[in-house]
This record gives C-alpha cells, structure tokens and sequence, in this order.
C-alpha cells in the first residue's frame, strides 16, 4: 500500500495570498502547500481522503485515472469543495462516485452541492453515493478503514486507520478511546500547524507528546502553516522517527 501526500498545507494553502514572508517567498518546492489530502492506492484500489479546493490540480498531478471512493475527515471548505470534480470519473468510470463521511458531514455536503442530489438535475453534476460512516470499520473494495474519532476544537471530526497506517489532520485532541485504535502504527500521517498553541489545531509540542505515548515507527508532519518556518530549517527541529510531509511526498507501507 502507498500514501501520497496530495497536499500537506492548511486552509489558505502556502503560499498565502498577500503574504510577502519567506516561507511564502521561498523558491524550495518543498514550501509549496496545497490543501489537505491524501492518496492511498492498493494493489486493487484508489481511495483520496478529503477533497478540497486543490482537488483538480491534486488528481492531474498525481495522475490519477480511477478513482473508487473519496473519504471525508469533515465538512469544512478545505476538505469538501472540490467534490464537483469528480464528474470527470463519473464520466469515464460511469458510476456515481462513493462518499464516505460522518452524517453531520454528508448533510452539509448535500447542502453544499444541492444541485447534485435535486430530482431533476442539470445534465453533467457530480452523482455521489453517499455513504454515513459511524464507529464501526468499513470496506472499500479490500481496505477496510477504521474511523478514528477526534475533536478539531469543539468540531467532532474523524481520521482513519488502515492497516497499520493512520491519517489524522485538523486534530487538537485525541480521547483515550481513540488513543487505543491509534497503538502498534508502522506510519502516523498527524497535522502539525505551528510551535505556537492553537485553539483548533495541535502544535508541534503537542505531536510530540503523541508520538512519544503511541511510538510508531515513523510520523510525518501535515497541514502546516506558513507560521511554521520553511522545510529545510523544520526537517532539523524533529524529534528521531519524526518527518516533515511535503506536497509529492510518496510512503510505503
């Protein structure tokens, strides 16, 4: 199995619009950051976790031809609103495309995209089959997928289990509950926004702490800010076992 780091940046993405600070300024490719995702392909299957704005350029770069469901963490912009772009792999797949989510966050996308789910559609919207996920694992085609619930502020959200891989971002906490689904991981994908505390998204010090109490063999660092300092200077502040994700990033597991 293969986890591709589709985009490892927050909302705004880096290079931020406006903003004139080196890390937005720098020329390392490393330092470019689209919005949140990640690919997880199989032998057998292609799966993306969560679709945000980047979703198109994200597909095109990755080169991606079919694609058998997308997961969503939650129902923020970020994550959700480029689902209409599935259309091109209703298109050539000629199905609707399996979404996966909370039913709080499947509501706010039939909101979202009302469009799509109206009894008389405009030809050519997005078809989804919406699928709600609860705290039981589930199936896409041979990967079964363990939510993992956790809190983005006061925002309930999930990330997922794969085998022994785990993609968690937007987190600030992790009940103990979930900390037990977390145990025995060979790969931690986990957001790291900063070294400042924030309200709604867990600092470097606060990764550490996990990292230290689930010891998986290796973690890498997503969703960072433009506040977080530029990759080559973050890459030598990590603890042992601890890595910077990066856009393109490719992890076998």
């Amino acid at each position: 199995m293969k986890l591709t780091i589709l985009g490892s940046g927050t909302s705004q993405g880096i290079p931020v619009v406006t903003c004139k600070c080196h890390v937005c300024l720098s020329d390392n490719l490393k330092d470019k950051r689209l919005r949140s995702s990640v690919l997880i392909q199989s032998a057998y299957t292609t799966v993306v976790i969560d679709a945000g704005p980047d979703f198109r350029s994200q597909m095109l770069s990755a080169n991606v031809e079919t694609l058998n469901a997308v997961l969503l963490t939650h129902a923020h912009h970020d994550h959700v609103s480029g689902l209409d772009d599935v259309r091109a792999f209703n298109y050539t797949q000629k199905m609707s495309m399996p979404v996966y989510g909370t039913q709080s966050c499947l509501n706010h996308v039939k909101r979202y995209y009302d469009y799509a789910f109206t009894d008389e559609k405009y030809p050519g919207v997005p078809n989804f089959d919406m699928t709600t996920i609860e705290d039981k694992p589930f199936s896409v085609k041979e990967l079964c997928f363990t939510p993992i619930p956790v809190f983005h502020g006061n925002m309930p959200i999930v990330g997922f289990r794969i085998n022994n891989l785990a993609y968690i971002t937007d987190a600030s906490a992790i009940p103990e509950s979930s900390m037990k689904l977390l145990q025995g991981l060979d790969v931690l994908v986990i957001n790291g926004l900063r070294h400042a505390p924030h309200h709604s998204h867990f600092s470097f010090s606060e990764v550490f702490d996990i990292v230290r109490q689930l010891k998986p063999l290796r973690t890498y660092l997503t969703h960072l800010s433009h506040n977080a300092g530029l990759h080559s200077l973050l890459c030598q502040e990590m603890l042992s076992g601890i890595h910077v994700a990066f856009d393109g990033l490719e992890v076998n597991v």
